[in-house]
Parts: C-alpha cells; sequence; structure tokens
C-alpha cells in the first residue's frame, strides 16, 4: 500500500533552517510533499526552490520581489503572492499537514499566529514568536488545538526528553551553549572584534544574525525565555551550562535526582528531521554520533562578565510582562547595525541595556499592543544610536 505523502509548508524557506528542511524534504522525497514557500529578499535562491519542488503557492517580501520572482520562473503553475497577505496565505494553505515557521526575528509572529489560528501543526524555530507573545501563542495553540514541535536543536532535546514525563517530576531544566566563537578570547579585546571574528561559529552553521546572537549569548537568554513558554515552566525551573562541543543539546534533572539528555552529531538537519516526522522517528540521513571519537564532554557555567546579554536576558525572563518584547527588539535593531558594521561589537550589549533600563512594563494582551512596544523599542534603539529609522 503506498504511502500518503506529508505536505508541508515552509515560511522562511531561503533562510538557514528553511534550506536544511528543504534539504531533509529532498532526502525523503518520496515521503514529502512542499505545498508552499515564503521567503523574503531572495528570489534568486526561491525561483531555484520552486522550480525543484513546485509549491503550489509562493510568497515574498514585496510586490517589486513577486514581480521578479515571476519574470525568473517565467512559467509554471504556482501562484505568487506579496507581503504579509502572502504570508498568511502560506501560513494557513489548507493543504499543509505542517508548516515551518522558520522567518527570523519578529517578522515570523503574524504568519506563526495565522498557522496556529487555522489549527496547523506547526514546527517553530523562530524563537522571537514565543519571546515576545509566548502567552498569545500558548493561548491561540490550546485554542484551535494546534500542536507545537520545536526546531531549534535545544528546544527539541527538551521536547524528546519529556515526552512520556509528568511535570510534575521535573525540578530543572538545561539548555546548552557553545559559548560561540569568544568563549576564550580575551575579555579586553571582546567590545572591539570584528564582524569577520563574531561570524566565525566554532560548532554550527546558521544565519549571520542568529550567529552574532550566539557570539554574545543572547541567544540562550531568548531560548530560555521561548523554552518557558514553550513548556509551561517557572523562571527558576530554566538554566544554561557552556558545552563546547555541543553533543549535548539539553539535560532534565527530575526531583530524584536522576538526569536525562539529548545527544546528537552538530547537525540542524536532526531535529528539523525529528520535527517533520514526529510522532515517528525515521532513519537517520546523518553519519551517527560516534562518543568514543567525541572524547570529553566539558559543561561550565556562563561567565557573565563575558556574555553580560546573557545576563540581561535571564533578568528580562524574572521580570515578564513587556520586558522580552524590549529585550528582542533592541537587540534586533542593534545586531543588524553591528552586521552592517555602523558599530563595534561591545556596542550591542549597550544600546540593549539602554532599552531595557528605561522601559516601564505594562501587561500586553494583544497582538497590537506587543507590535506597539515593539515599534517603539526600536525607534529607542535606533534614536541612542543616531540611525534614522526606517
Amino acid at each position: 500500500m503506498k504511502k500518503t505523502k506529508k505536505r508541508i509548508a515552509i515560511l522562511g524557506s531561503t533562510g538557514s533552517i528553511g534550506q536544511n528542511t528543504l534539504a531533509v524534504v529532498r532526502d525523503f522525497k518520496d515521503r514529502f510533499e512542499v505545498v508552499a514557500l515564503a521567503a523574503g529578499q531572495n528570489i534568486g535562491l526561491l525561483a531555484e526552490q520552486v522550480k525543484e519542488f513546485q509549491p503550489e503557492v509562493v510568497a515574498v517580501a514585496t510586490e517589486t520581489k513577486a514581480n521578479g520572482l515571476a519574470k525568473l520562473l517565467e512559467t509554471g503553475q504556482t501562484q505568487i503572492l506579496p507581503g504579509d497577505y502572502g504570508y498568511e496565505q502560506v501560513a494557513s494553505i489548507e493543504k499543509a499537514d505542517l508548516v515551518v515557521s522558520a522567518i527570523t526575528g519578529i517578522a515570523g509572529l503574524k504568519p506563526t499566529l495565522t498557522a496556529l489560528k487555522n489549527g496547523k501543526t506547526l514546527a517553530l524555530a523562530n524563537k522571537e514568536s514565543m519571546v515576545v507573545a509566548g502567552a498569545l501563542i500558548r493561548e491561540k495553540a490550546a485554542r484551535t488545538g494546534s500542536q507545537i514541535i520545536p526546531v531549534d536543536s535545544e528546544h527539541s532535546g527538551i521536547f524528546q526528553c519529556l515526552l512520556g514525563q509528568e511535570k510534575r517530576f521535573v525540578k530543572r531544566v538545561y539548555l546548552t551553549a557553545s559559548g560561540g566563537p569568544f568563549l576564550r578570547a580575551p575579555l579586553s579585546e571582546l567590545d572591539t572584534m570584528s564582524l569577520e571574528k563574531a561570524l566565525q561559529h566554532p560548532r554550527w552553521k546558521m544565519g549571520r544574525k542568529v550567529t552574532i546572537d550566539s557570539a554574545t549569548l543572547i541567544n540562550k537568554g531568548l531560548e530560555l525565555i521561548e523554552a518557558r513558554w514553550l513548556f509551561n515552566l517557572e523562571p527558576d525551573q530554566l538554566g544554561v551550562l557552556v558545552h563546547p562541543q555541543s553533543i549535548v543539546h539539553a539535560l532534565i534533572e527530575f526531583v530524584d535526582g536522576s538526569v536525562l539528555a539529548q545527544l546528537s552529531q552538530t547537525d540542524m538537519k536532526i531535529p528539523i528531521q525529528f520535527a517533520l516526522t514526529f510522532p515517528e522517528r525515521w532513519e537517520a540521513i546523518c553519519p551517527p554520533l560516534d562518543l568514543a571519537q567525541v572524547g570529553n564532554l566539558e559543561f561550565l557555567q556562563v561567565d557573565t562578565n563575558r556574555f553580560p546579554l546573557f545576563g540581561l536576558a535571564k533578568k528580562t525572563l524574572e521580570a515578564g510582562l513587556s520586558f522580552p518584547v524590549v529585550l528582542n527588539a533592541a537587540n534586533e535593531v542593534a545586531v543588524e547595525a553591528f552586521l552592517e558594521e555602523k558599530i563595534d561589537f561591545g556596542k550591542i550589549y549597550q544600546v540593549v541595556e539602554h532599552c531595557v533600563k528605561n522601559h516601564q512594563s505594562r501587561v500586553l494582551n494583544s497582538l497590537e499592543e506587543i507590535i506597539a512596544v515593539d515599534q517603539e523599542t526600536r525607534n529607542w534603539a535606533r534614536q541612542y544610536l543616531g540611525l534614522k529609522g526606517k
């Protein structure tokens, strides 16, 4: 009997997660069908993806990009849609069994909520959505019965370790961090580290923004906030261990002293494949993990003198309310400025601290209120940096 293909829509198909998702689909092309894709500006790569996977619907950032994509494709049956409307159509396409949310930054929030509103199973790689709107996302998923399967390696590890476990027995959850490119760099040199060095991650191949977040370690602070909402945990149940080998991705400590850990090779296709095939496990397309070859596994406490943004993110997790929105927005502005080489590496922390320190917290009950705080913070950050608004 012929197996029915699982039909997938991908938000952010030209980014690192999107490309790895399509690599998994390519390795199991007889078991997956891509029905919709969404990207931002990279219409050249998107055109190649459309030609290979033949989705029914494609979305791009603007009308101009949509017209450019149409010229690249020339002919075909794929419908091309621009902007927010296009992203919403991809997120809610009726045929999709699973939607992969991999648009970077807060731009992924609206389509993520759209997918949940339409009852889709969501493979979530957009951590910022859960950071700024965790309560709203949980509420939406509960209302429609949508299941959220995390894609980030650490959250996938937590998800796997918690399968079949009762939450009341969980004492503490640990995410691991590689420590990024500056784990052992002289402290006196950190503030002036170059963009080239900051992008040289020792373990993972990721997008530019996420790679910088790893260099400052704010990515782990954001991931703690994400885990708080994904798994309905309290801030004091969450911790981070620096683990340079990036083999152990998550550890769960239980009240009886037992600890479960999830281990795998350092390859994002592994957690992506798990999210796409869940609740099944299919034969690995990556080389198996050889612990004897790995040898030693190190675990270190996070040094907040080296990674002050992580310490600030931890305080934001504990403060809650609107602070995570401010943390995320200020960081996005600062990282963008660093990637454009308008500011030094050390300035990233300064702008985020400035915005968090001067924010008056408030309860956020709607998407509109979240977006308002986000935009307000971006304006503050740009003013602080002397940059013009976008």
